[in-house]
């Protein structure tokens, strides 16, 4: 499987290269349901990017390419974009607002073209001495009723057992002690108090909930320091999406390549998982119909160039011809 998946991701170099920034595209008639690819560009500074396809594998830009929102809190930066759609017909979207901040930013849309103002939550404000709030993902649990809003925090001093005791910002936080933290709402008027969300033993961030029928399989990056530092994504599953969560399975992404932001979406019954390979600048995915045999498919992916770490948002084809004439205009 290794073999199979690393020479994939080679093949992907000239693939890449040859297909460019997808766009300019128009969705089919027959499209009822199209899926959105919320994502950032470089650190974060210019906000947030859109873009759009039919099959998950050919992705086109929305607005050129151009951010559609600006960020305005925190360090005013968008990373790792999140966007959901709740019960009630409106998107919510967090994300990262800076590299050092105990908070992440809100906003909501109706329309996902007009954003209410952009909010801080500060979910990490009492964890003293508290490193980051990276990449948190929005999740509405239909069972309890609420929002499950997480995202992975580093805090010195907790779980020491993987903490690496070097210059810690010079090196961004990797590898200290990152773990899953989350809050709920059911308003976003009031939270519940930060609790940790999952340990699974080793350093994790970038955790991404996909449902599948009864259960809830849950994407992350491992980036511990054994001592070779692990840059792989790795899944665990629960059958509440507040766990608890079983172990971690083992990585599934292309050994040897250093990965991030993994985000998963079921097309046609089959989980298809996409990933920042950040070091080589350049999206990268797999697919599974069973989570346990995975297929490259990056020769077969096209991004608009300089996509980073985002999420995948399945709308209607009346939705995104609505968003396609609002940035026409």
């Amino acid at each position: 499987m290794t073999s199979k998946l690393v020479l994939g991701a080679l093949a992907a170099l000239a693939a890449l290269a040859s297909t460019g920034q997808a766009q300019d595209a128009a969705p089919s008639a027959d499209a009822e349901e199209v899926y959105l690819f919320s994502s950032f560009r470089n650190d974060g500074e210019t906000g947030l990017h859109l873009a759009w396809s039919e099959d998950g594998l050919t992705w086109n830009a929305i607005n050129d390419g151009e951010s559609v929102l600006m960020p305005t809190v925190g360090s005013k930066l968008m990373r790792d974009p999140c966007i959901i759609q709740g019960p009630d017909g409106r998107y919510h979207m967090v994300w990262t607002t800076g590299w050092w901040e105990d908070n992440i930013g809100i906003a909501h849309s109706d329309d996902l073209v007009n954003w209410s103002e952009q909010k801080m939550l500060p979910v990490m404000r009492d964890a003293e001495g508290v490193l980051n709030s990276w990449a948190p993902e929005i999740f509405y649990d239909e069972d309890a009723g609420e929002y499950l809003i997480f995202w992975s925090s580093a805090v010195p001093g907790r779980f020491p057992e993987t903490e690496d005791r070097g210059d810690i910002r010079s090196t961004l936080g990797i590898g200290i002690n990152h773990r899953v933290y989350y809050t709920t709402t059911k308003d976003f008027e009031s939270y519940t108090p930060t609790a940790l969300f999952y340990d699974g033993g080793f350093v994790s961030i970038d955790a991404n909930i996909v449902r599948d029928g009864e259960r809830y399989v849950m994407f992350l990056k491992d980036e511990t320091k054994r001592p070779e530092p692990e840059k792989n994504i790795r899944i665990a599953i629960a059958a509440d999406p507040q766990g608890p969560w079983g172990p971690a399975s083992p990585p599934f992404s292309p050994e040897g390549v250093w990965v991030e932001g993994p985000t998963g979406v079921k097309i046609d019954g089959e989980f298809h998982v996409y990933y920042d390979a950040y070091m080589e600048h350049r999206m990268m995915g797999a697919r599974s119909d069973d989570l346990v045999h995975w297929e490259d498919i990056t020769d077969e992916l096209s991004f608009p160039e300089g996509t980073r770490h985002g999420t995948v948002l399945p709308i209607t084809r009346e939705r995104l011809e609505g968003m396609l004439s609002a940035y026409e205009e």
